[in-house]
């Protein structure tokens, strides 16, 4: 009989019809993987084999616009979820009003952070404190009145390929030995499948991503830290005996635990890879195929996507593998992912309402770190001799200075487009830039003039945590004499000043935390959750280990017109 290894996740629900969603689960042998819900809409499809593993993406139509419906999932007709004696609610699946003429576009919760290294087991504490997805997992649960997320955007670092618990690297002793390279490290897709299984079985987790729809992204730590740096590292990379197996490990499981869940029915029926995979006895070659060419050529893969909820427009962009890495070109993104970008961004101007753009690394940082990174820049590729050129590499990897602001000519393109899209008659309200990556959290407003309204927002971490001199750092990257001191490297690297200036209004925030934003008409509020450790005596919902969310931000960006 088949059992359910991993999931349900309910990953897709469509906000044109509301009619339609997918739900991805992962299974211990092949079967027939089959959604029911108690409205009566449903969905199955057979699993299809990557490496020895068996997985599907249910596709659910049927389903009722405006309502909640309760599912099980059953394996070759034997209901595997819910979860005998689960402790938590069912598991539902809510689709939105339809947008249609003269009618109010719904509303949109956005809930979004990075960096979650995987929950300790319950019972022992781990080294980061407690887990802001688990805390908000275990309120939902207790309250059947809790406001839910419309959708979780997960922007990046979803799993530690380099950083792993106790637990994973014992798993990997027992496997090979941890003496050789890339020793207690993940090394190819079978120990990722591990890391996914330690990451997402955790019963909070598992029951928050079976009921709240998710979108994802990676950021470097999905495959390994300051992935994709620069031309010399990457170099250097390729060199070793172990990278190939481990970036084709870490790419075809992103494809198959995250990406696929981003694709929308329409999408994954016109995906010809997917098809090969499905059609396959086993499609562990093709995906290696499509992995291997995806790390030679860039270009020839796009993770970026793009998602409409009703008036409100997700741009979800890939910082990472779309990079162009030659120093005398250096580029966020590729020109074909840039023009992506720029299509959709201007693609139906005027008919939404908000344009939120999701990139795992922020657009506007403190001010003494952006002209750290553009200084930085120059020195590797030049500017100031080889000598200085050598000094910047080693910075750059030692520091992780490789955000937009390292990528000079691409952060002054993306703040045109953004100011092209907020200005006129035509703009949105808001244009948000959603990010992670950094550990902590901050708003920041660039002085830009626009008739939206345009932030940054950026929440990290969700599980992990920051190193004291790092914390002072990013203090001092906001302060005066941050400001001052970021001059001096502008005036040694010869960069000039940014193209636009913008002010911190919100932050640092440090902590396990979870941002939320409201979409209502053309009005946004952001509210910012911190997950502490409970104390004696105190009430209300506790997640693992007694820790509960404590607001500590609540604002209003823009108020309805």
């Amino acid at each position: 009989m088949a059992g359910l290894r991993l999931g349900p996740l309910l990953r897709y629900v469509d906000w044109d019809t509301g009619g339609s969603a997918t739900i991805w689960v992962e299974t211990d042998r092949p079967c027939t993987a089959e959604v029911r819900c108690a409205d009566g809409a449903g969905g199955s499809v057979r699993t299809f084999q990557v490496a020895g593993h068996h997985y599907a993406l249910v596709p659910v139509t049927g389903l009722t616009p405006a309502s909640t419906t309760a599912y099980e999932v059953l394996l070759d007709g034997v209901r595997v979820w819910p979860l005998q004696d689960s402790a938590f609610p069912q598991s539902t699946i809510t689709t939105p009003a339809v947008t249609s003429a003269g009618r109010p576009a719904p509303a949109l919760r956005v809930t979004f952070g990075s960096c979650r290294q995987a929950a300790p087991p319950a019972g022992r504490r781990g080294p980061h404190g407690p887990d802001a997805l688990d805390t908000l997992a275990a309120r939902l649960a207790a309250d059947a009145d809790a406001v839910r997320p419309d959708v979780l955007l997960l922007l990046g670092d979803q799993v530690y390929a380099d950083h792993l618990s106790r637990e994973m690297r014992q798993w990997l002793a027992a496997r090979r030995d941890l003496r050789e390279a890339p020793g207690a490290q993940v090394a190819d897709y079978e120990e990722y499948t591990r890391l996914y299984y330690e990451s997402w079985l955790d019963p909070e987790i598992r029951w928050l991503l079976s009921t709240v729809p998710s979108l994802q992204i990676f950021d470097d730590h999905d495959v390994v830290d300051d992935w994709n740096t620069s031309a010399a590292w990457l170099a250097e990379m390729r060199a070793t005996p172990w990278w190939q197996e481990r970036v084709l490990g870490g790419l075809m499981s992103y494809w198959v635990y995250q990406h696929l869940g981003n694709l929308s029915p329409a999408e994954l029926a016109a995906d010809a890879l997917y098809e090969a995979v499905r059609e396959a006895p086993d499609g562990t070659d093709a995906l290696r195929a499509f992995a291997a060419a995806a790390d030679a050529d860039p270009g020839s893969v796009r993770w970026s996507y793009r998602r409409d909820f009703g008036r409100s427009r997700l741009l979800m962009v890939d910082t990472r593998a779309a990079r162009v890495l030659a120093e005398d070109g250096r580029a966020m993104l590729d020109p074909a992912e840039q023009e992506w970008l720029r299509d959709n961004a201007l693609s139906g101007h005027g008919s939404y309402d908000h344009l939120l753009i999701g990139s795992s690394l922020p657009w506007l940082m403190p001010p003494l770190v952006h002209d750290a990174e553009a200084w930085n820049a120059a020195l590797c590729r030049g500017e100031r001799g080889p000598r200085w050129a050598r000094f910047g590499e080693s910075l750059r990897r030692r520091s992780d200075l490789e955000h937009w602001a390292a990528f000079p000519a691409s952060f002054a393109a993306l703040s045109d487009l953004i100011e092209e899209v907020g200005t006129g008659p035509r703009a949105p309200a808001t244009v948000c830039v959603l990010s992670g990556d950094v550990h902590h959290a901050y708003v920041a407003e660039p002085r830009i003039p626009s008739t939206a309204r345009v932030f940054q927002l950026t929440c990290s971490p969700v599980h992990n945590s920051i190193h004291t001199a790092v914390k002072w750092g990013f203090r001092l990257g906001w302060s005066r004499a941050g400001r001052w001191l970021g001059r001096g490297f502008s005036r040694h690297g010869r960069t000039g000043r940014p193209p636009l200036s913008w002010r911190r209004t919100g932050g640092p925030w440090f902590g396990n935390q979870l941002m939320t934003l409201a979409l209502v008409g053309r009005s946004a509020r952001l509210q910012l959750d911190q997950a502490h450790k409970g104390q004696r005596g105190e009430k209300g919902q506790r997640g693992q280990n007694g820790a509960r969310l404590v607001t500590v931000l609540d604002r209003e960006l823009t108020a309805a017109d």
